[in-house]
């Protein structure tokens, strides 16, 4: 019997929790002003709305960033003696939400609890002249909380308690359009579970699995599954370690981060080439480009593209095809002074998959970087 495509296993999951999308992101960070100065001049991101003593909030500062579909809450603790600084006191400056915008939060928040989700937060009612959103929230791995966010009654720019931040400040954006999936690092033996967990409480389905014999080097190995909604319009990757002769990226992860969390944010373009000259422009650091052997097979091993191959390779840009098309990718270097989170930039003509056959090429870069920083 002929395998089931990427696109034919979403369609198998039971998506009794619909989801029309990435609501938003939100980071814990030492010093959020500073850091949505970084986000704006570096990658193009927009003011949007802000919430801090001066709308009544007494204990944080956060800011909005929007470009295309992808917003952005970057947050600050106001005092030592709160959640927020334990947070960054732990892990430094890193995702601690990843919010899904849904059609019933408080549906959302019953179905996944009942099904064992940990409660982070009850549901709620906010409202303000220019209507309501309802959110409630579950924990997923580590520390990472999921909210759910409903909207459909509100005409504001975000949500009540944040209002409009205009800023003379606005660089131009980079045709950053939406996220494409985020990726969780968990701990030894802890991936299959964190599977079942976002099958059995969230419904979502395995629409890919890699081992540490597809994903390996000389040194390093991981294993990862990939978890999907059955629209597709969210998908979690988790990666745990496997047993190799060095240090892995996932371990240098889990022990700077200390503790499981997001890894790395994919956000998507119809133009990669013209992104990542302007990422670039603008200070964006990017892993190496792999050795010229890699462009030189990639006819072979791809077929063919539509984009030319000099500005590729001379960006690093990698390309992987499945059944269904192909993909370019490019990750950039972390965007925190721990090892622990970075970005990925990534273009799909057709393609659902996650670049498996640049796996070895992408590791290899990400290793050479590990051993500048002596974490091999």
């Amino acid at each position: 019997m002929q395998a089931l495509t990427v696109s034919e296993k979403m369609k198998t999951a039971q998506d009794f929790l619909p989801i029309n999308g990435t609501d938003h992101i939100e980071f814990y960070v030492g010093n959020a002003k500073q850091a949505a100065h970084y986000y704006k001049t570096a990658f193009g991101f927009q003011s949007l709305a802000y919430a801090g003593p001066e709308t009544g909030v007494r204990d944080r500062a956060s800011y909005v960033l929007q470009q295309g579909k992808i917003r952005l809450v970057l947050t600050s603790p106001l005092h030592s003696n709160s959640a927020i600084s334990d947070h960054i006191r732990l892990h430094g400056d890193g995702v601690k939400i990843l919010a899904l915008w849904v059609d019933d939060a408080y549906k959302a928040y019953e179905e996944t609890v009942k099904r064992g989700a940990k409660p982070y937060l009850e549901p709620q009612t906010l409202t303000d002249s220019y209507g309501e959103v309802r959110k409630s929230g579950i924990y997923t791995y580590g520390e990472t909380v999921h909210l759910f966010i409903e909207r459909k009654d509100y005409n504001g720019l975000f949500m009540p308690g944040y209002r409009e931040w205009k800023s003379n400040y606005n660089p131009t954006d980079t045709g950053l359009l939406y996220v494409d999936h985020c990726v969780g690092n968990v701990g030894w033996n802890r991936m299959n579970p964190t599977m079942k967990w976002y099958e059995d409480v969230m419904g979502f389905v395995n629409i890919l699995s890699f081992d540490d014999k597809q994903i390996n080097t000389e040194y390093s190995a991981l294993m990862s599954k990939v978890m999907s909604n059955g629209n597709g319009y969210v998908k979690f990757p988790i990666n745990e370690p496997a047993e190799g002769k060095k240090k892995s990226q996932i371990e240098e992860y889990l022990e700077f981060y200390e503790g499981e969390g997001v890894q790395h944010i994919a956000v998507a373009t119809n133009d990669i080439v013209n992104t990542v000259k302007q990422l670039k422009t603008r200070g964006v650091e990017f892993l190496d480009a792999p050795p010229n052997a890699y462009y030189e097979d990639l006819p072979n091993r791809v077929g063919k593209i539509d984009e030319d191959m000099a500005p590729l390779q001379e960006l690093g840009i990698l390309v992987d095809c499945d059944e269904e098309g192909y993909l370019l990718q490019l990750f950039t270097k972390p965007v925190e002074d721990r090892p622990t989170l970075f970005f990925e930039i990534i273009q799909r003509k057709g393609a659902q998959s996650f670049g498996a056959g640049n796996f070895k090429a992408l590791f290899e870069s990400i290793e050479r970087e590990q051993e500048k920083r002596g974490n091999l």
